[in-house]
């Protein structure tokens, strides 16, 4: 066989294989029109992702129609029988997010989802509203999805959305109004219906009325004259989602605090995650994943275990010691019923942070426990990481004659005072102390937060000259922090906007940024943690808010592998990270 003949078969297999190749690539990429069917179709729009748009000699006239992608099945032996529809954003001007499609079909194909892309026209169509077009094709590609369930093996009533700016926005259209037809019936696939199951929504974009023209929040989503847009129908397929948002996004968290008010009044369960400093971006993918975990998407849940089996000993500390925090006789507002209030000093065997994290346990202001499970665990957590932890035994129950916390708050301003007092000559940092409670302590958190410039007591010694602020707050289920609620459970779930934050709370200029974490189900209503949150920026001071969807109070007691409750304890430490507390 001459050269030439070898060459030339050499050449006719590689196309073969070629054809091969691009016609398996193209049995997985879907258009989802009709031919001539596709509605307000416009001259200038493309339907590409922008690694595709931008290579040399791309042709536009073969991209107009959005399509959907399919990936690979997830191993056999993983399926969870459900699907992710991934969405890029993009300003509504081009679907730019290559990268966390890309991660996000690893992950979610890794935790045994089918994955698929979905890709809309942009940029914005002429003469509509901007979302206008990408919502047609919205509700076309759950269409299209869901005719699909059956031939690749998931349940089309396990079909979620993980999405990033404009693209969550459209996320957000997709989870709240499949109700409201974006376009006319073309064929039979428009009798499926276009509801979603749940959805993670990251960063979405143009929530708010100063942003719905398709601009930044001009007003940061505050004001009287601002509200979450009418777009949103929230009707009766709206399904539970997962929001993420940085605090510091020029598209306003405030949508996302917005939304999460609105499926609370509609009692869908929903987690809310809130990043302190950070700007636009899709932030705790992990979370999204406990999320989905939590509500069962991903199978039943693994047996639950208690943490305070989790953390049974004191293994790391090093040093201890105990004193009282009031000197003998000189205790305010003396009543012989309450017990008598002491501090106790857990220092790691190793430090690797100078910073002192002080912590006590909730129980209505009527006990509390040191040694419980809302401190125990968190204690011998800290001293494992190397950080010093101050447990403090608060006077409880309730005083007679007095607000509940009145007491308790005193013994807060007193502990804080005696803990810097000490720092120093303990080799540790004065000006590095976080105050840490739940429940009830939660509340006195709170306080010691936000009013550490109003004095509890008239002072007795030198120690009481000692400032008593402190330069963070970490809330664990705050109770008691809306006027629904001042005394007990939240009776209208703190959801409406008549529910304001208690009257005690000061927000003085010593206010300090906190971490809150609360249940989605808890009767201390989580919109105390997340109205304080909003307070808090609205003053300049950025914190960080995770809710847990279908937990309850003390959700942290026991919980499942793999949930939000069961990993709370990491979002403490990240958050001292992030902050740099724990340097």
């Amino acid at each position: 066989m001459s050269l030439e003949i070898r060459y030339m078969k050499r050449i006719i297999s590689t196309i073969i294989i070629l054809a091969i190749v691009w016609s398996m690539a193209a049995q997985e990429r879907q258009t989802i029109w009709p031919k001539g069917k596709m509605p307000h179709r416009q001259d200038h729009q493309i339907a590409a992702m922008t690694d595709e748009a931008g290579q040399e000699g791309f042709d536009a006239d073969k991209n107009r129609i959005a399509y959907i992608e399919w990936y690979d099945a997830p191993a056999e032996d993983r399926r969870t029988g459900g699907c992710m529809i991934l969405i890029s954003g993009g300003s509504y001007e081009c679907c730019c997010d290559v990268g966390l499609i890309k991660a996000w079909k690893e992950r979610f194909t890794e935790l045994g989802f089918q994955c698929v892309n979905f890709v809309y026209r942009t940029p914005r169509p002429t003469g509509l509203p901007i979302y206008q077009t990408a919502w047609e094709d919205g509700q076309r590609a759950v269409r299209m999805v869901r005719s699909q369930a059956e031939k690749r093996g998931f349940d089309p009533e396990k079909i979620g959305v993980i999405s990033m700016s404009a693209g969550s926005h459209l996320a957000l259209l997709l989870a709240t109004s499949s109700q409201t037809p974006a376009y006319e019936w073309t064929d039979r696939v428009d009798d499926l219906p276009c509801h979603i199951n749940w959805a993670i929504v990251n960063a979405p974009a143009y929530g708010t009325t100063d942003a719905e023209s398709g601009t930044p929040a001009l007003r940061q989503g505050y004001g009287s004259d601002v509200s979450l847009s009418k777009v949103f129908r929230f009707d009766d397929k709206t399904c539970p989602m997962s929001l993420h948002h940085g605090g510091k996004d020029i598209y306003a968290p405030q949508t996302s605090t917005l939304v999460y008010r609105q499926l609370r009044r509609m009692g869908i369960p929903a987690e809310l995650h809130l990043y302190s400093d950070k700007g636009h971006g899709a932030f705790g993918l992990e979370r999204g994943v406990e999320f989905m975990r939590q509500m069962g998407y991903m199978g039943p849940l693994e047996e639950v275990v208690s943490l305070m089996d989790m953390y049974p000993g004191d293994e790391a500390r090093g040093s201890y010691a105990k004193e009282p925090v009031w000197p003998e006789g000189r205790i305010p507002d003396f009543q012989p019923e309450q017990c008598v209030p002491y501090i106790e000093w857990h220092i790691p065997a190793e430090l690797s942070t100078k910073a002192i994290q002080i912590v006590y346990s909730g129980g209505a202001y009527a006990r509390n426990d040191p040694d419980g499970f809302e401190v125990a665990p968190i204690r011998r957590y800290l001293n494992e990481k190397g950080m010093t932890v101050v447990t403090l035994k608060y006077r409880t129950p309730r005083p007679e004659g007095l607000a509940k916390h009145t007491t308790a708050w005193q013994d807060l301003q007193r502990a804080i005072r005696i803990v810097r007092s000490q720092a120093a000559e303990r080799g540790l940092d004065p000006d590095r102390i976080g105050i840490m409670g739940s429940s009830a302590g939660g509340h006195l958190t709170l306080m010691g937060v936000t009013s550490s410039r109003h004095q509890s007591y008239w002072p007795i010694d030198e120690t009481d000259r000692i400032p008593c602020n402190v330069q963070w707050g970490i809330g664990i289920y705050p109770a008691y922090a809306l006027t629904d609620g001042l005394d007990g459970h939240n009776a209208d779930n703190g959801n409406d906007d008549s529910n304001v934050l208690a009257p005690e709370f000061s927000f003085d200029l010593d206010t300090a940024p906190m971490l809150f974490i609360h249940g989605d189900a808890d009767g201390y209503s989580a919109m105390g943690s997340v109205k304080t949150w909003e307070k808090m920026v609205m003053m300049g001071i950025q914190s960080d808010l995770h809710t847990l969807a279908l937990r309850k109070h003390c959700f942290q007691r026991t919980s499942a592998p793999g949930t939000g409750s069961h990993t709370h304890l990491d979002r403490i430490w990240e958050f001292l990270t992030s902050k740099g507390f724990n340097k």
